[in-house]
């Protein structure tokens, strides 16, 4: 039986802490019935309104098809609205509602309780040092991806 990689077993524990924090905000968000993908495109809109659909799509690695029906359902439930761009009149940019307000404030507090239950028991010492780690890992993928594309790859493709 080979031995474990600590660097195989920090991309399994990594994976299924998303997968755990995935299933957890489903669970919350479905409390309120709403689903993550709502609530997510809620707050990146709460942090910069007035996103056209594309770059919305793009930072929440969403196929355009895939955003344009939650904007629909949202823009149904009147939590945003479309509104034209000035300077391309084909785009729409995306705003929230007032109705949207209220919610978002639950949403936070569901987010606050979330994120006191998968921190239990770590030291805010230790979450600023995870939260650097994390980040330094989040930019060596993005450089990662930027500088070795999945060509490199070809000859090491199985089958």
């Amino acid at each position: 039986m080979p031995t474990r990689s600590p660097k195989r077993e920090m991309a399994f524990l990594i994976s299924d802490v998303a997968r755990l924090l995935r299933t957890y905000a489903d669970q919350r968000a479905a409390a309120i019935g709403m689903t993550r993908a709502q609530w997510a495109v809620l707050v990146r809109l709460e942090r910069a309104e007035g996103l056209k659909q594309a770059e919305l799509a793009e930072m929440l690695d969403l196929q355009p098809i895939t955003l344009t029906r939650l904007v629909d359902r949202l823009c149904d439930n009147g939590l945003i609205e479309r509104r034209p761009d000035p300077k391309d009149r084909r785009a729409k940019r995306l705003f929230l509602t007032p109705a949207a307000r209220p919610l978002l404030e639950r949403l936070h507090v569901i987010g606050e309780t979330l994120m006191t239950d998968v921190l239990d028991g770590i030291d805010d010492a230790m979450l600023v040092a995870m939260l650097g780690e994390l980040g330094r890992m989040k930019d060596n993928l993005r450089k990662a991806i930027q500088n070795r594309p999945a060509e490199d790859e070809r000859g090491l493709r199985y089958g």
